[in-house]
C-alpha cells in the first residue's frame, strides 16, 4: 500500500512539474492531453508517439505547438526523442508490485519464450475447461476489438495483452494468472514490443488475427486438444520471429 501511495505522489509531482512549465495556454492544453494519454497507457511504455503532423491534425493545433509540448515532455523525461525514429514513451504509468520490476527488466528474450512455453499450454487448457459462458462472451468481444486494428502496432499489442489476461483469468487459478501477468510485464518492458514494432506489417497483423480467431473458436467449442495445439504452434511462430531478428 505504501508503494502505491508513493507512486501516486510521484504521479502528482510529475503532473505538477509539467503543469507549472512556462508555456502558452494552447501548448499547456496539448501537454495535458498528451500526458493524460501516456498516464492512461493509451501510449504505453516504449510506445512510439504519432508523428508531429499526425498529432497536430488530431489535436487541431499547429505543428510548432506540438513540437513545443514534446520539448517539455522530453525535458521532464516523459518521452525520449530519437532523431529519425520519433518520440518514445519512457514514463511508467503503473509500477508493478514490489520485486516484479527488476525481474521483468532482467528477463532475457530466451527466458521469456521458455516461460511462455511452460505457462501458455496449461493456461489455455484450464481456460477451455473453466471459462464461464460470460467469460467466453467477454473474450469474444476482445477478439472483435483486435480484429478492428489494421495498422496500429501499439493498439494491437495492447489488445493482445487484454486477450491473454482474459484467458489467464479464465483458468480460475489466481496463482497461474499472477505468474502470467508477470510474463506480460516482462514482455512489455523487454524486447518483444520493439521486435513487433519492426515486424508487424498489416499482412502480419492479419495473420495474427486469424490465429487468435482460431484459438477463440477452439475455446468456445471447448476443444482442449485443438486449443492447446494451436497455442503450441503459435509459440513456434513467435520463436521463428525472434530468431529472424
Amino acid at each position: 500500500m505504501q508503494g502505491r501511495e508513493m507512486k501516486a505522489e510521484t504521479d502528482q509531482l510529475t503532473s505538477q512539474l509539467i503543469a507549472s512549465y512556462s508555456v502558452g495556454a494552447t501548448v499547456q492544453t496539448v501537454l495535458d492531453r498528451l500526458f493524460a494519454k501516456i498516464r492512461s497507457e493509451e501510449y504505453p511504455l516504449n510506445a512510439r508517439l504519432p508523428s508531429e503532423r499526425a498529432l497536430a491534425s488530431e489535436l487541431g493545433v499547429a505543428r510548432n505547438t506540438v513540437r513545443e509540448a514534446l520539448d517539455v515532455l522530453e525535458a521532464r523525461k516523459v518521452i525520449n526523442r530519437r532523431p529519425g525514429s520519433g518520440s518514445f514513451v519512457t514514463y511508467r504509468s503503473e509500477e508493478p508490485e514490489r520485486g516484479e520490476s527488476s525481474v521483468a527488466l532482467e528477463t532475457s528474450p530466451l527466458d521469456h519464450l521458455v516461460v511462455r512455453g511452460i505457462l501458455e499450454p496449461e493456461m489455455v487448457r484450464l481456460a477451455v475447461i473453466n471459462m464461464t459462458p460470460r467469460e467466453v462472451w467477454e473474450l469474444e468481444q476482445l477478439m472483435s476489438k483486435i480484429e478492428s486494428v489494421h495498422t496500429d502496432v501499439v493498439a494491437f499489442v495492447k489488445c493482445e495483452e487484454e486477450i491473454y489476461r482474459k484467458i489467464a483469468e479464465g483458468t480460475h487459478n489466481r496463482l497461474l494468472a499472477s505468474c502470467y501477468n508477470l510474463a506480460i510485464e516482462a514482455c512489455r518492458v523487454s524486447f518483444r514490443t520493439t521486435l513487433l514494432r519492426r515486424h508487424l506489417s498489416p499482412k502480419r497483423i492479419l495473420e495474427y488475427q486469424q490465429r487468435y480467431n482460431a484459438l477463440f473458436n477452439a475455446i468456445a467449442s471447448r476443444d482442449v486438444e485443438r486449443a492447446v495445439e494451436f497455442i503450441k504452434l503459435h509459440l513456434v511462430e513467435e520463436q521463428k520471429l525472434f530468431l529472424q531478428d
